[in-house]
């Protein structure tokens, strides 16, 4: 079932989109660099190219493939979007959310999104999967800015990281004995990776791990009240922690490592997430 939020924008997009699905999606998974294999999970996907949707920005970063795909994982309807819409492309804020209002109009009760991250945190060293528990906004935009679609002009951020598909997490990765950590995101712009004098101020600030996406995607989920897990992998120490050069090729490579244990996680995870099990207030 579609979802009015008021966004006439977006409109053309979700009108194409509907001609190519028979079902509407429940829960929506953003996969991040190196992470395109997470779509594995979805049975006999409907795979809808972005490039060939009018309006849709391009993805054109190595490890974002730019499809999005629909389909079942496990006895969930889902929505997989290989391709994340970065700030630093160059697209304003309000097109860099497009994959988060698409997934409110069509109706979806849930958003998974991952992202890769370098490790800030004592705590965390590369391979770790990490619960996103809280951000720090360091993008120096927000994708609010001027726009009038969704539900709450001043959205509420306190639990903008919703703790029930915490809780959820937490239960499937101990069913799989995968160890989950827990950790606050600190979001910058990019596309440069941060100074070492800008990872110690991150971690004064409180931050275990950041990346270059994430931070506007929840910022338009909680205007659109559309419940939201981010789960981020440790895909290298943050500059300056070990004093060696950072690539992203290091950041591809390791999703590849994580990618199964990844996948396994994710793949249990929505085929248990029931629409219910939400309440109908958010």
């Amino acid at each position: 079932m579609m979802r009015e939020t008021n966004d006439s924008e977006i409109r053309p997009i979700v009108d194409f989109v509907r001609t190519k699905i028979s079902e509407f999606p429940k829960v929506a998974l953003v996969t991040g660099s190196g992470l395109a294999r997470l779509a594995e999970n979805v049975n006999d996907p409907v795979v809808i190219p972005t490039i060939d949707i009018d309006g849709y920005p391009r993805s054109t970063v190595e490890g974002h493939p730019g499809k999005l795909l629909f389909g079942r994982i496990g006895e969930t309807p889902a929505m997989v979007v290989q391709g994340r819409i970065h700030y630093y492309e160059g697209y304003p804020m309000p097109e860099v959310v497009i994959p988060v209002r698409l997934a409110a109009a069509l109706g979806c009760k849930a958003m998974i999104l991952t992202t890769a991250c370098g490790g800030i945190g004592d705590h965390l060293e590369p391979g770790d999967l990490v619960r996103i528990s809280d951000h720090i906004n360091f993008t120096g935009s927000n994708p609010l800015i001027g726009q009038s679609w969704g539900f709450d002009q001043f959205p509420d951020m306190t639990r903008a990281y919703d703790p029930d598909l915490g809780r959820l997490l937490y239960r499937v990765g101990d069913e799989l004995r995968i160890k989950i950590k827990d950790g606050v995101f600190a979001g910058e712009s990019g596309p440069s990776f941060e100074t070492p004098a800008e990872i110690r101020m991150l971690r004064l600030m409180g931050a275990d791990l950041v990346s270059m996406s994430t931070v506007p995607e929840v910022i338009a989920a909680a205007r659109l009240r559309l419940p939201v897990l981010g789960i981020g992998y440790i895909s290298n120490y943050a500059s300056g922690i070990t004093g060696e050069a950072l690539s992203h090729l290091e950041v591809t490579e390791m999703g590849l490592q994580v990618g199964e244990k990844f996948s396994r996680l994710l793949g249990a995870l929505v085929s248990v997430i029931d629409a219910d099990f939400f309440p109908k207030n958010k």
